[in-house]
């Protein structure tokens, strides 16, 4: 649709009006940045010479005073702008309201008692409750806020040992990614002695006795080097109860295959092991199995070898195990395995047009779950792949949880989409029979927002699908968000973020395109866009805001990108080759030197995606897209808010720093291109809700300034 005379003029006189109103200080066409020393370093890769003038900025900030210096500088400079942009305390105002309503998580079983997460609503961090019987009385088990005065230490990881008896939980400081694990005694609310520390991408799972647990870990990291060294020779041990760490018993480790990372899991029965390995971000994974001995012990055997395919256990049944696997499906189907005769493999729910994602026996039913077009489905099966009947999910959205347990039919999953916060339902597998277990109460009508899917080609004809969500009142060439990540195999899918609605009443468009890389069609999406295709998932995100524009959703200058993580990387990418099509960008905590990311603590994984660096034809496909080596002075580039924060260990802050340096020396136009980098914040996870609301009110602002968007 084309936009009217009488509508095109609208839009300039607002644009006009909202330039009017600015404060003088926002006026200032040129900014001045701190300084950042440019240094003569330089790299010779495949006789290709690669200048790298802000290596320096790669040194720990909690060890490095220059680069200290250097951040306090920046965040001096960009919350001196931030503090004068028009709304943002409006913003965050109506963020802190919307996020106040009681939020629970799914709960979680053993023995008699219901374990789940609960916020009463500005919480820095969810607290852990227990109820004794579905009907029981409820108590306060563990409330990470009174760990830390800044909020910013969590409960991450936990899971109740199978009786209830004793809960295993995980530590998380200042959003790192290490751990810490702890034991509490669920009867008496006592924490006891046992202790277990260096432990990352770790899984947790209790022998059936509840005589100790296995978990994973890596060796403690050289002084100073914990936020920035490689994450090699993950192993898995067995803690037994009452002992110190260093008694632990070792399980598994691969010394010759360093790369390698471990997780451990114990069947329903008690009786087995399933060590599942990995060498990268991919799935494909090796499994080793065996019977669970005395001290924890397990008589290892290989079950899966080649790292060629995903294994992921729904169950097992004796000696049968059931696996979700992409083995001669890439959209997933459900087989089940004898461990004593691992090679015959037997179908029990074949492929579908839709992706399998998740799988768990339930009492004696099997639930599957599915993403159609990148929505949730799901439908419960009998042990010999018979549909009994699907799953009514409420609407369009996302629904998680489906754990259990075989001989016990009782299972709670979350649902929620991009209008409608989470609700928990209780289901009933024998029956079919649903109940809401909880369900919050809101400060705002989920009906005055709509959600459409729609499919636009990309530059090579390809079909993507994205979602797009505004007020119902809002009318053509708004002000609109685009959000990508394209990679690693990670769907996109509706869900509810109270700051996000903030912008969407404000009159803001939120558009998610379900870019290739991701996992919304299964193996064959995510390889369409990786490795020497990955300009594809950079093709899909620019055809959707061409796309947005001449579908009259937005309008030229009226749109922002954001992206986190590979999203970052992903913006940091389409802004070089498209400057012109956004008016503001956000790279957040985004990889972006891409010929040094896997030097540093988990970027090793990565090159599943993102391929080696160090092979020649992977680093031609690198260099070509990084966004720190390919800035194009000379041309107008958008508003640009890089965050980060300095205890990221997933992505090193560096990869930020480097990045926003870069692009203040460069001769790329008036607009403001700014860092904001937060402390004690990590890659995002355990971040209090103070931080999250004071960074979402700073971006949705920034974002709201450079579309036009007149913040009420």
């Amino acid at each position: 649709m084309r936009l009217t005379l009488f509508a095109a003029l609208l839009l300039a006189l607002s644009s006009a009006l909202v330039a009017n109103a600015l404060p003088p200080q926002m006026m200032n066409k040129t900014m001045t940045y701190p300084e950042s020393r440019a240094t003569n370093t330089s790299d010779t890769l495949f006789g290709v010479a690669v200048a790298d003038p802000y290596r320096w900025l790669e040194n720990d900030v909690r060890t490095d005073p220059e680069v200290r210096q250097w951040v306090d500088a920046q965040n001096a400079v960009t919350n001196h702008y931030l503090a004068s942009l028009p709304g943002r305390d409006a913003l965050a105002a109506r963020m802190r309201t919307l996020l106040n309503f009681e939020r629970y998580g799914t709960p979680r079983k053993g023995g008699s008692r219901y374990f789940y997460m609960r916020n009463d609503g500005l919480q820095n961090q969810s607290v852990l409750w227990v109820r004794e019987g579905l009907a029981g009385a409820s108590r306060l088990l563990l409330d990470p806020n009174e760990w830390a005065k800044d909020g910013a230490t969590a409960l991450a990881e936990w899971t109740p040992s199978t009786d209830g008896r004793f809960l295993l939980y995980a530590i998380q400081d200042g959003g790192s990614d290490w751990r810490t694990l702890k034991v509490l005694d669920v009867a008496s609310g006592k924490l006891r002695d046992d202790e277990i520390k260096w432990v990352k991408f770790s899984g947790l799972s209790w022998a059936l006795d509840g005589s100790g647990f296995y978990y994973s870990r890596f060796a403690a990291p050289a002084k100073g080097a914990a936020f920035q060294s490689l994450n090699l020779n993950q192993t898995v041990y067995f803690h037994a109860l009452a002992t110190p760490q260093a008694e632990d018993r070792k399980i598994f480790a691969t010394p010759k295959a360093p790369k390698r990372g471990h997780s451990a899991q114990v069947t329903d029965d008690g009786k087995y092991l399933l060590i599942t390995s990995s060498e990268g971000t991919d799935d494909r994974y090796e499994l080793h199995v065996g019977k669970i001995g005395k001290g924890g012990a397990a008589a290892l055997k290989p079950l899966v070898s080649g790292l060629d395919h995903n294994w992921e256990l729904a169950g097992s049944v004796g000696e049968d195990f059931y696996f979700l696997t992409n083995k001669d499906a890439p959209r997933g189907r459900l087989v089940k395995m004898n461990i004593t005769q691992p090679l015959g493999l037997k179908e029990i729910v074949p492929q579908s047009a839709d992706t399998l994602i998740g799988v768990s026996l339930i009492g004696k039913r099997l639930l599957v779950a599915y993403l159609g077009d990148a929505k949730s489905e799901a439908a419960l099966y009998s042990l010999d792949g018979a549909l009994i009947a699907p799953v009514r999910l409420p609407s369009i959205g996302t629904a998680s949880g489906f754990g259990g347990k075989l001989g016990d039919a009782e299972t709670f999953y979350t649902f929620s989409s991009f209008a409608s916060p989470p609700t928990v339902y209780r289901l009933d597998t024998d029956t079919g029979k649903t109940d809401v277990f909880a369900q919050p109460k809101i400060a705002f009508d989920p009906a005055d927002f709509s959600t459409e899917q729609v499919f636009y080609p990309s530059k090579d004809g390809t079909r993507i699908p994205m979602f797009i969500v505004r007020k119902k009142t809002t009318g053509p060439g708004a002000p609109t968000l685009l959000y990508g990540y394209g990679g690693f195999n990670i769907a996109q899918t509706p869900g509810f973020s109270a700051t996000r609605l903030a912008w969407l009443e404000q009159g803001g468009v939120l558009a998610i395109a379900n870019l290739r890389g991701g996992g919304e069609y299964g193996k064959e999406w995510h390889d369409a866009g990786r490795l020497a295709r990955k300009q594809n998932v950079f093709d899909d995100c620019i055809a959707a805001g061409e796309y947005l524009i001449a579908q009259n959703i937005s309008a030229k200058g009226r749109l922002a990108i954001e992206g986190r993580s590979n999203g970052g990387l992903l913006v940091g990418a389409v802004v070089n080759q498209r400057p012109d099509l956004f008016a503001a960008a956000i790279p957040s905590v985004g990889v972006m030197d891409m010929l040094r990311f896997n030097r540093f603590t988990a970027g090793r994984y990565w090159v599943d995606d993102y391929g080696d660096p160090g092979k020649e034809a992977d680093f031609k496909v690198l260099r070509a897209y990084s966004p720190y080596h390919n800035i194009h002075s000379g041309v107008p580039y958008p508003a640009i808010l890089v965050t980060t924060a300095d205890t990221d260990d997933r992505v090193v802050p560096g990869h930020s720093f480097k990045y926003a340096a870069a692009l203040q020396a460069a001769q790329i136009g008036d607009k403001p291109h700014l860092i904001r980098i937060e402390s004690r914040a990590g890659h995002g996870s355990g971040k209090p809700t103070d931080k999250v609301i004071a960074e979402a009110a700073d971006i949705y602002a920034f974002i709201a300034f450079w579309t036009g968007l007149t913040i009420k």
